[in-house]
């Protein structure tokens, strides 16, 4: 998720080539039955003859708790799993990268440095992965981000300038300097290589729980370029080709890596694209893109005020039904699935504590859902909804409700945000609204 306002190895070609022939044999030795992975037909998703359709959740955090480390919890993995299954929900998406370096508000540690890799941290995400499938879930695993929350491209341009990087909220370099900066990463060869490098470490890995590739595991849906990749923050910094560039080379490359699972971009729709319609289809129409995202943030884009709820509430509403609306044309001009993968809405007064009633938040959700079952029962595009976000059972360590290096309890606001903030808490009556929306797109049919 993003705000508006101030936010935030390479392998030769010899080698591309040798990955590409070995991870693709590896997933035929292993046996990989192709009707079981989640696959593309025009604007639906498919299992088999089945239309698959869903309900999810974002859980950025699920290889940190999966990790067998002093910042691992294993077991509240589990229980928070268990009870997303509960509420019906069948799909999650996760982070499967952070890029540890200077930026103040990324979180620690890292999945890899500029020289080094976090074994550990990769074992939580197989952990997550293994304990997924036991659940019948299905996960969306993004490989880098746009905003610093994660390391993400500032950072891997930090492991390639000298140092040089611009931290996201800082008054010094108001926004879109944080954005423009990061758009450097497009063009620049030596950051794309690293990218690159980690895209085949993380398609072509085999699970150390499962002993199954994870080119060969259905509980994969799909691979994510960025979490909300944006060509930058203004036009004028906006090189469109390296940019395009950059997703198709990107997609091409996981897909020479990985021809079973579907690969998107983790757009926040329109709004990551800088709001002009010919660069969303641009960036959706690539041959290797399988679906377009969008993602609904009324508080962070001004639609709504979040300590005036009651007065500015219809205005969002109304602006959401619209962006809906124009998504859901522009999927079926490119001839593929929407999945609204992220939204969010703060608590009732702007609270940050769980106490607090989500009054508005709880009709936004009804918002979502409606339409999305609407379109759904019409034979429509979409295919699916991700809420943002998860916090379960976590709770807020500070007074302050900031998230401090070494904090454990994980959830679903991110490091550099007040936690509480957009997060679903276990007792919330968003839960129920999320389980009814789920039973109704259960009842659907699966034929059409």
């Amino acid at each position: 998720m993003t705000m508006d306002i101030d936010r935030r190895g390479f392998l030769g070609a010899a080698a591309l080539l040798a990955g590409c022939a070995g991870v693709a044999a590896g997933a035929d030795a292993a046996g990989a039955k192709r009707e079981l992975f989640v696959r593309r037909k025009g604007t639906r998703l498919m299992i088999g003859d089945a239309v698959y359709r869903f309900v999810g959740a974002n859980m950025w955090y699920a290889a940190y708790l999966g990790a067998d480390a002093p910042y691992g919890d294993r077991a509240r993995l589990r229980r928070e799993l268990d009870a997303l299954a509960a509420m019906g929900v069948t799909n999650v998406r996760i982070l499967a990268s952070a890029e540890e370096g200077p930026l103040r508000d990324s979180i620690k540690p890292g999945f890899r440095t500029a020289t080094t890799t976090n074994r550990t941290l990769l074992a939580g995400l197989d952990y997550a992965l293994a304990e997924m499938a036991k659940r019948n879930m299905r996960a969306v695993l993004y490989l880098t981000n746009f905003w610093e929350w994660s390391g993400g491209m500032m950072t891997y341009l930090s492991y390639v300038n000298g140092g040089k990087f611009l931290n996201a909220n800082d008054p010094a370099h108001p926004w879109p300097a944080f954005a423009n900066f990061n758009a450097q990463f497009y063009g620049n060869a030596r950051a794309k290589d690293m990218y690159r490098d980690w895209i085949r470490t993380i398609v072509s890995r085999t699970n150390s729980v499962t002993a199954k590739p994870y080119a060969a595991d259905p509980t994969i849906m799909a691979w994510q370029l960025s979490n909300e990749p944006r060509p930058a923050g203004d036009l004028a910094h906006a090189d469109l080709d390296q940019f395009h560039g950059w997703v198709r080379d990107s997609a091409t490359l996981i897909k020479s890596l990985d021809p079973n699972h579907l690969v998107c971009t983790g757009s926040e729709g329109l709004k990551g694209t800088l709001e002009k319609p010919d660069i969303l289809l641009a960036e959706h129409g690539i041959d290797a893109i399988d679906y377009l995202t969008a993602h609904i943030w009324p508080n962070n884009w001004d639609w709504v005020k979040q300590a005036d709820l009651a007065n500015t509430y219809k205005r969002g509403e109304t602006l959401t039904q619209d962006y809906i609306a124009r998504h859901v044309g522009y999927a079926r001009q490119l001839d593929k699935p929407l999945i609204i993968e992220e939204f969010g809405y703060p608590r009732d007064g702007g609270s940050n504590d769980p106490k607090v009633a989500t009054t508005y938040k709880d009709r936004f959700y009804r918002l979502i859902y409606a339409a999305a079952l609407r379109d759904m029962a019409a034979g429509g595009p979409i295919a699916g909804t991700n809420f943002w976000a998860w916090n379960g059972e976590a709770r807020a360590q500070h007074p302050d409700y900031r998230f401090r290096d070494g904090d454990g309890q994980y959830m679903g606001d991110p490091p550099h945000e007040p936690q509480g903030w957009y997060g679903i808490f276990t007792g919330d009556t968003t839960v129920r609204i999320v389980a009814d929306h789920a039973a109704a797109v259960a009842r659907l049919p699966k034929t059409r």
